[in-house]
C-alpha cells in the first residue's frame, strides 16, 4: 500500500493547531453551556407543562407558556456562551467558535418562534407537533451552514450531482429545492387557508353552506397555487412536464373517479345547499346530525356519539332525509291504547297533558290528542307533538311522555288493553262418526 500520498505529520501539524489553549477554553464554555441548558429544560418543561394543563388558562398566557418550552433550551445555552465569551474575551483569548455559536443559538430560538407562530392555525395534533420538528430543524440547518460559511459549497455539491431526462436537467439540488419550497409554500397555505376558515366561522352574516365553500374553494387555491410556486422556484420546466402531466392526468381519471365524483358532489351539495352543518338527516339505516363537510365525505353524528362518514357521492345519488331542511319543526306521534270500558276523553285530557309538561314540546304548534280508530283491541289513541330540537333525538322525549302517560293511567283507572281472542268450540258432543270399515 503506498503511503507517499498520505502525510501523517502535516494531518497531525494540522489537527494540533486547533488544538489549543483556547479552543479548550472554548469546549469547556459549550459543555457547561449544554449540562445548564438541558438541566434548565428538564426543570421547566414540568413547570410550564403543568400551568398549560390548568382549566381557565387565557390564549395569550397560554401561548406564552408555550412559546417559553421552546425557548428554554437555547437560551439558557446563549447566555452561558455569551458569559463565558465575554469572561475569555476579558482573559484575553480569542473567541471566534464562541460567536459562531451564540449566532447559530440565537438562530434556533428564532426559527422555533417563528415556526410555532405557523402552527398556532392549524388543529393541534401528534402529526403537527412532528412537522413542526423537522420544519424547524431543515431551516435551522440551512441557516447554519450559511453562518458557517459552507451553504455554497454544498450547493455547489449538490448541483454537480444531477442526471439528464430528455432536455431537463434534474439535479440533487433542484430535488431539494422543490421538497424544501413545496413544505414550506403548502405549510403557508394551510396556516392562510385556516385562518380564513376560522374567519368564515366565526361570521354572522354568512350561511353555513357558503362559509364551508368559501373556505374550501381558497383553501384548493391556494394548494394549487403554492405547488405551481415550488415548481417554478425549484428550476423545473413545467412545459417539459407537459405529456408526463397528460399521462398522470388520464391515469387519475379511470383510477380515482369515485374521489373526483365525491370531490365534486361536495361542491353540488354547498351549491344547493340541501345540506348544511346542523341539518338532522337519514341516509339508510344513519340518522344523526351533519357535524362537518369535507371535501370527499360529510360527517353524521349520531346520539351514541358515533361519528359516520359518508361520501358526498351517496348523497347526490340516493334518497336523504333531511329532518330540519326548510323547518325544523318536527312533529312526534305516541300511539296508545285503551280499553272499551273506559273513557276515551278523561283518557285523551291525560295524555294531552302529558305532552304538553315536556319542556321541549313546542306551544305551537300545541299538541293534540286524535281518537284514531277502534281497534281490535281496544280504542287507538294517538298524541301529535311538536319539536324545534331534532338533533336531541325523539326517543328521550318519547320514553318520559310514555311513562307520564303510564302514571296519569294508572291514577284514573284507566287500563292499557292486551290483544284478545275468543275461541268457540263447536260442536264438542256430536257423536263420532261410525267407521266406515
Amino acid at each position: 500500500m503506498d503511503m507517499s500520498a498520505f502525510d501523517f505529520g502535516s494531518v497531525m501539524q494540522e489537527l494540533s493547531s486547533y488544538l489549543t489553549l483556547e479552543t479548550g477554553l472554548q469546549g469547556l464554555v459549550l459543555l457547561l453551556a449544554l449540562v445548564v441548558a438541558f438541566t434548565a429544560y428538564q426543570y421547566s418543561d414540568r413547570k410550564l407543562k403543568a400551568r398549560i394543563e390548568q382549566p381557565g388558562l387565557s390564549m395569550p398566557r397560554n401561548l406564552i407558556l408555550r412559546s417559553g418550552r421552546r425557548l428554554v433550551f437555547p437560551l439558557a445555552a446563549l447566555a452561558i456562551v455569551i458569559i463565558g465569551r465575554v469572561a475569555l474575551m476579558l482573559l484575553g483569548h480569542k473567541t471566534a467558535l464562541l460567536e459562531i455559536v451564540a449566532q447559530l443559538l440565537l438562530a434556533l430560538a428564532v426559527v422555533r418562534m417563528l415556526v410555532y407562530g405557523l402552527r398556532v392555525g392549524f388543529v393541534p395534533s401528534p402529526a403537527l407537533k412532528a412537522w413542526e420538528k423537522v420544519i424547524s430543524t431543515t431551516v435551522w440547518a440551512v441557516v447554519a451552514l450559511h453562518l458557517v460559511g459552507w451553504l455554497q459549497p454544498v450547493v455547489g455539491g449538490m448541483d454537480r450531482l444531477a442526471i439528464k431526462l430528455g432536455d431537463a436537467h434534474v439535479s440533487l439540488l433542484m430535488v431539494v429545492k422543490l421538497v424544501l419550497l413545496s413544505a414550506l409554500y403548502l405549510l403557508l397555505a394551510f396556516w392562510l387557508s385556516g385562518l380564513f376558515e376560522q374567519r368564515m366561522k366565526a361570521s354572522r352574516h354568512i350561511n353555513a353552506s357558503l362559509r364551508v365553500g368559501m373556505a374550501k374553494v381558497v383553501k384548493f387555491s391556494l394548494l394549487a397555487l403554492a405547488i405551481l410556486m415550488a415548481l417554478t422556484e425549484a428550476g423545473l420546466n413545467l412545459a417539459s412536464l407537459t405529456v408526463l402531466g397528460g399521462a398522470i392526468g388520464i391515469g387519475l381519471g379511470f383510477g380515482l373517479q369515485k374521489i373526483v365524483s365525491n370531490f365534486i358532489s361536495g361542491f353540488i351539495l354547498l351549491g344547493d345547499r340541501s345540506i348544511r352543518p346542523g341539518d338532522v338527516i337519514t341516509v339508510g339505516d344513519t340518522f344523526g346530525w351533519v357535524k362537518e363537510l369535507r371535501a370527499r365525505y360529510i360527517v353524521v353524528r349520531n346520539r351514541e356519539g358515533v361519528e359516520t362518514l359518508i361520501p358526498n357521492e351517496n348523497l347526490v345519488t340516493t334518497d336523504v332525509i333531511n329532518w330540519s331542511y326548510s323547518d325544523r319543526n318536527v312533529r312526534v306521534r305516541i300511539p296508545v291504547q285503551i280499553s272499551y270500558g273506559d273513557d276515551p276523553e278523561q283518557a285523551m285530557a291525560i295524555m294531552l297533558e302529558a305532552g304538553k309538561s315536556q319542556p321541549r314540546s313546542l306551544k305551537e304548534p300545541e299538541p293534540v290528542v286524535r281518537l284514531m280508530e277502534f281497534a281490535d283491541s281496544g280504542i287507538a289513541l294517538e298524541l301529535r307533538i311538536w319539536l324545534n330540537d331534532p338533533e336531541q333525538g325523539i326517543g328521550s322525549i318519547k320514553s318520559d311522555i310514555n311513562l307520564a302517560i303510564w302514571h296519569g293511567f294508572r291514577e284514573a283507572g284507566i287500563t292499557i288493553p292486551f290483544p284478545q281472542r275468543d275461541v268457540n268450540l263447536r260442536y264438542m258432543n256430536a257423536p263420532l262418526a261410525a267407521d266406515s270399515s
